[in-house]
Order: C-alpha cells, then structure tokens, then sequence
C-alpha cells in the first residue's frame, strides 16, 4: 500500500531539478482518525452546514498539528492521515510527538461544538502504529513522493478496529512509549485484525501523571490488564 504525499523539502528539491533516491526509514509512526456517525451529522446537514463542519474541524487540526513534529499526509471526506519521522529523521521522537497529537486531538474535539446541531457531540476514532516504511518519488510528468510498507496499513487498522473517543495503539507503540515513559496505556487484549491475525493492542489512557478524563471505561494506567481475545 502507498500514499501519496507532498513534503516542502521534496517539492523543493524537486523543483531545482534534484533526482530524489527512494529511502528506507527503519522507524515512522503512522496516525489516522475519523469522525464516528459523520454521516448521521451529514444527514441532519445541508451540504454547505456539512462542509462547514469539516472545514472548522480540520481548521483546527491543523493548528494542533502545526505545534508538533508531525506531517499531515491528507484529509479525505471525515479522516485524517498524519505521519512523524519522516522526510526528516527524528530519532525514536516520532511515537511520543504522535501520541501527544493524539491526545491534543481527543481534548479539541471535547470542546469542539457544532453550531447548526448544539446537541450533538464530534466524536473521534484514532489510531496508530510504528514501523517501518520505504519513501521515494514515483513519476515524472506528474512526480508523487510515495510511502510503502506494511506500517501503513496496520496503522490504519488500529483505527478501524478501534472504539469512539479513544486511542487505540499496536504493542509495536505501545513498547516505544513505555521505552520512552511519561504514557499512560492500558492493554486491550489479542484481537483478531483482518488481514494481520491475531494482534495484541492498547489504549492510550493519556499521561501518566493525568489520564485524560474523556476516557470512560478505564480500569487503570498499567498495560497489564486484558479484556480477552475478540474478534473484530
């Protein structure tokens, strides 16, 4: 699987005529979310009420990831695919600038409102993953700096297997983040992921001084408890 993407850095060195070699990053973290029921919310919209929504949602988005070492990959209909570690290295940061994305996500959107349906709540489904990825510029009438590699998908399955108003995680993050420290995790078991088999995984609770309080259903800050194997 490949995304297409379009750093400053590559369009610039593309634009002087460079030849950009595909590169291999032995370590990326790969971050999607999308908006539970958008289209209950689109439905109870006009169009032009709907794409006000999503333009004030992703307005503030992306102010929240212009304060972190992130890249914002793209933004289709209601998800948002962001990645850290790449074009530029930066060492073993990517999870940790990744998981606090998270976090500052989940607190915008708790107090995001939507003016046209005060009633109603955006609510978030995140996920994540690290590994690693190979990067290149594929054309050249039209060149597209590309990502492929497997750390893509499984990132995107954190996401799709994940549950509303939560982070979920692979044990690939999840084991940086505790290398790292300062998190809060909380393990959700084994899952059987399509396409992957059977994986454990983990919420992010948030810091681990301050668990964030949109979390519902948390029974502690420790990665050790399960909820069983499940099959999503």
């Amino acid at each position: 699987m490949f995304i297409v993407i379009i750093f400053r850095q590559i369009a610039d060195k593309l634009k002087a005529g460079s030849v950009i070699e595909p590169e291999s990053f032995d370590q990326v973290t790969v971050f999607f979310s999308d908006v539970v029921r958008f289209g209950e919310l689109a439905a109870k919209s006009t169009a032009i009420q709907a794409i006000t929504l999503l333009n004030d949602l992703f307005t503030m988005f992306d102010g929240v990831i212009e304060t972190y070492d992130c890249y914002k990959v793209e933004s289709v209909g209601d998800d948002t695919l962001v990645v850290s570690g790449l074009p530029v290295r930066n060492g073993n940061r990517h999870v940790k600038e990744i998981a606090n994305l998270s976090l500052a996500f989940m607190n915008g959107v708790a107090v995001f409102r939507i003016p046209h349906l005060p009633h109603e709540k955006v609510q978030l489904r995140i996920g994540f993953h690290s590994g690693p990825c190979v990067a290149g510029v594929v054309g050249l009438a039209m060149p597209r700096y590309c990502l492929f590699g497997d750390t893509i998908n499984t990132a995107s399955r954190m996401c799709s297997n994940g549950r509303p108003d939560r982070i979920h995680l692979s044990s690939d993050s999840n084991k940086l983040l505790q290398q790292i420290g300062g998190f809060a995790t909380l393990s959700r078991g084994e899952l059987i992921i399509k396409g992957k088999g059977v994986m454990e995984t983990f919420f992010l609770e948030g810091m681990a001084t301050d668990p964030i309080p949109f979390v519902s259903d948390s029974r502690g800050t420790t990665a050790s408890l399960k909820d069983g194997q499940k099959k999503i």
